[in-house]
This record gives structure tokens, sequence and C-alpha cells, in this order.
């Protein structure tokens, strides 16, 4: 690869497609490429433009990233690496999954791969919560888990963001009760579940951040663990990682949603009554960071082997 890796996002105009490309400008050593006007949905542009890049971001609906898909694959050897940003292929054992972070080695199979699924930011959360637990034994695969979840309305498309906007929005809403988000088949593969988890999401009238919050009786689980024994395997889990935090925390503590907002970061918490022995497992990110461009950018630099360093003053901040 030359010293300039040059990248096409396939649908830059959108806000997960917007936010890439601010990410990206930090970068020494990436050229990013584009198409005007009409020749942005014009099939032959786009697979010119395909040709000449190292790596295209599809930041488009699942069906229109299937069919940019389907251009790259046509070029053959010349076909550029892809980023796909929508829910078209996450569970494809094609594409490597794009949470560097979510099992030993998984960072250099996103380094390695030619095609890579970014993943969405609810299941960033609920996967980054289950799936060390499901891996160290205390939760088996067939747990019944159920999982609750807050977002920014900028995580809801271009109608939902205008609604707010423009009318206010409702204050809070729960969606999904037909057990069908798009973000259970992700969910539930890379947690390692067997059995469906339930999953309600709801949004806020706030633009962007996200709480996600597993609650678990610990009686439940494999020998009986303790919260701290769940914060340790976390913690474990976790290790040596610069955007994902397990962190301690206070029963009498409140979190906010927002309080990620402009970073990539990811944080862990667990809660525990050992008298009840109820807990509560919790991830905050921002769907916008780690739960979608900032998630993009860090499997992009892995991808072209570049150094992940475009830290946000709010990172640095959280250091």
């Amino acid at each position: 690869m030359a010293d300039t890796a040059t990248v096409f996002i396939d649908g830059e105009s959108g806000t997960t497609g917007l936010g890439i490309r601010t990410r990206l400008e930090a970068f020494a050593g990436v050229a990013l490429r584009s198409l005007t006007g009409e020749r942005r949905k014009d099939p032959a542009a786009r697979q010119a433009m395909m040709r000449e890049v190292d790596l295209v971001v599809l930041c488009l609906p699942d069906d229109a990233a299937k069919e940019s898909t389907r251009l790259a694959d046509e070029l053959g050897a010349d076909a550029p690496k892809l980023l796909d940003a929508s829910t078209a292929h996450r569970v494809d054992p094609a594409w490597a999954y794009g949470f560097p972070e979510m099992a030993p080695g998984q960072a250099a199979k996103v380094a390695a791969a030619r095609k890579v699924s970014n993943p969405g930011c609810y299941p960033t959360g609920a996967i980054a919560l289950i799936r060390p637990l499901v891996a160290a034994g205390v939760m088996a695969a067939d747990h019944p888990i159920a999982i609750n979840a807050v977002s920014g309305y900028s995580g809801g498309g271009k109608a939902m963001i205008e609604a707010h906007v423009a009318t206010g929005g409702p204050s809070f809403e729960l969606y999904g009760m037909g057990f069908e988000h798009k973000h259970v088949p992700e969910t539930q593969l890379y947690t390692g579940l067997s059995r469906r988890p339930i999953f309600i999401p709801s949004v806020g009238h706030f633009r962007q951040g996200m709480l996600v919050s597993v609650p678990l009786h610990l009686d439940t689980l494999a020998g009986k663990p303790k919260g701290a024994d769940l914060h340790a395997i976390l913690a474990a889990h976790f290790k040596g990682s610069t955007l994902v935090r397990v962190l301690p925390t206070q029963p009498a503590e409140r979190l906010t949603a927002e309080d990620l907002n402009d970073t990539d970061l990811l944080e862990l918490r667990v809660y525990a009554n050992e008298a009840h022995r109820q807990a509560l497992l919790v991830a905050r990110l921002d769907n916008l960071g780690k739960g979608a461009s900032g998630a993009a950018v860090q499997n992009i630099a892995l991808m072209l082997g570049l150094a992940h360093t475009a830290a946000t003053a709010r990172e640095m901040a959280h250091a």
C-alpha cells in the first residue's frame, strides 16, 4: 500500500458518514475521495471510484450496501477493502466483526480482513457486558437475558432527527416492542447466547449518548458470584484496552447518557446489592462514537495499518 491510503465513503452525507469523514481528517496518511452531485448515485461512477481507492466505507441502507458490495466484488483483484456500517453483513461469516476488543485476536482478524462489518451501537454495549461472562462460564449460553437501552435521537435516522429538531419530539419513548429489532441477531451471535435475548430499546430527547443495561439475579449464575466477581471478569477481559474501560462503582451514583459524547470511549460498570443478590451491568458510550463513526475509524486504522491516534480532547480528559 502507498504511503497515503485512499478512502471513499459511499454515503458520506448521512450522520455516520459525516462523523467518519470528520474523524479521518485527523489522520495523516489518509486521503479522502468523494463523488459530487448525481454521480453519488451513479453505479458506474461509484464502481470506478472503488477501483481507485484502498478502502470503501458503506454508510448506506442495507439493500444499497449489498449493491455496493456487489459492485466492489465485480472488480476482482482490483476490489478495495470494505467496511460496512449497515446491518447487512453483521452476522455474515465472510465478514469480520469490527469490535476489536470483543475477544482475544479480534483486532488481528479485523486488520487482516478485506471485509469488515461495523457493529451496531446497542450491540456494542450489550456484547461488552455479556460476552466476557459467557466466555468465563459464569453465565450459561441459554441464560434468559433482558437488555434495556436508551439512545439519543441521532441514532434513529433522518426522520427521527428531524422530528426532534423541528418539534421537540417526545421526551422519551420505547420502541421495538415486536421483539424484532434489527440488532438482536448480532447481539445474540457475538455475546455467545444460545437463547434469544429480550431487547427493548428507547430514545430520549437528547441528540447523542447511550446507556445499555442488563439486570441479573446473581444466584442464577454459575458459582453464585458476587458483584465484585463480575467486575473482575470484565476488568480481566478488557485489560490493556485504551477505549474500553471497566470502572469502579458507587451504588448511590447516577449515570447520565451524555457524559461520553464526542469521544470514542466505552465505559462498563457493575452495580450489585449482595443482600438482595441482584446486580446491574451498565455500558455507557456515545452512539455516534464507539457506537458508529468512532468504531468505524478504529476499524479503518486497523485495516489500513495506521496508528489509531485521533484521540479527542474529551478522551484525553477522561484518561
